[in-house]
């Protein structure tokens, strides 16, 4: 079954103007329990998109009040209330009328499930909690503190007391609450005062005189296998490699250019070139393997 929310749910979109959305789904009548019973058992035997319509559109409010709740996390309004929308119906979709309870009881735990995951995914570059207990910190660390400052040794074991988790865990998630992303390199507008970039503090060793010597050294070594490879390729082979692959960019030649000089097909001389590459390497191995023993 295929339920409302690409074409039917489009007008319910949060995304122009939240009051507006917000009165909107107010406007929607709530459902009493007969008649949630009578649209659910519906869609649960016929499969009837009209009664799923109307038992999304009845709870969009709670999912609106739902959503508020996670005002803090610094996400869009607007794409909370849309998560939540989809944790509403996917609620719809497996709800029972069978088993006694009302949709809300039950559709609010999926809501809350769509809303944390949309969190955990979106609300920093870094993911912080990657534990069940710190999952736990991260929703409920706030409400558990008494007051804003960074917290002392006995409000942290007071919190991991009451929330069943280790202090050392309550500290390191306040610690990463109210901290923010920092960029690794210079925005393109930084200014001076933006020097503390973590890419101002990496090490660079790229003009260390040792490095130079041993890049130098490098070059000169594989140029130097490069040229005895080389030698062992035919002359048409050599050639083609020097013209496609060691030649000044402005100097390249084209595959049909070469074709044209051989009188070959463009084809053929690809097939030279993928052959004399792999020989090339396997004889720049070969020269490897020597200079080792």
């Amino acid at each position: 079954m295929t339920m409302p929310g690409t074409q039917d749910m489009a007008l319910l979109s949060p995304l122009t103007n939240i009051h507006q959305y917000t009165t909107l789904v107010e406007s929607f009548p709530r459902l009493d329990a007969s008649e949630e019973q009578r649209l659910a058992r519906r869609l649960q035997r016929d499969e009837d998109l009209d009664a799923a319509r109307q038992l999304i559109t009845s709870h969009l409010r709670y999912v609106v009040y739902i959503a508020r709740g996670y005002t803090g996390y610094g996400l869009p309004q607007e794409d909370i209330i849309q998560e939540g929308n989809i944790g509403l119906m996917r609620a719809v979709r497996r709800f029972d009328p069978g088993r006694g309870v009302r949709l809300l009881s039950y559709a609010t735990i999926w809501i809350r499930a769509q809303i944390h995951d949309f969190i955990m995914k979106n609300w920093r570059i870094v993911k912080l909690a990657t534990t069940k207990a710190k999952r736990k910190l991260f929703y409920k660390l706030r409400s558990a503190k008494k007051r804003l400052e960074w917290l002392k040794q006995a409000e942290a074991n007071e919190i991991a007391d009451a929330l069943d988790v280790a202090a050392d865990d309550v500290i390191d998630m306040d610690g990463k609450l109210y901290s923010h992303d920092v960029p690794f390199d210079h925005p393109a507008d930084a200014s001076d005062e933006d020097d503390w970039a973590p890419a101002a503090f990496i090490e660079d060793k790229r003009f260390e005189p040792a490095e130079l010597v041993a890049e130098a050294d490098f070059l000169d070594i594989a140029s130097t296998a490069l040229q005895s490879a080389l030698q062992t390729l035919d002359a048409r082979s050599r050639h083609i490699i020097e013209a496609r692959w060691l030649a000044e960019d402005d100097n390249k030649v084209t595959l049909q250019d070469l074709g044209n000089r051989y009188g070959i097909s463009a084809e053929r001389v690809r097939q030279i070139e993928v052959a004399a590459i792999t020989c090339l390497r396997d004889s720049m191995r070969s020269l490897a393997r020597l200079a080792d023993a």
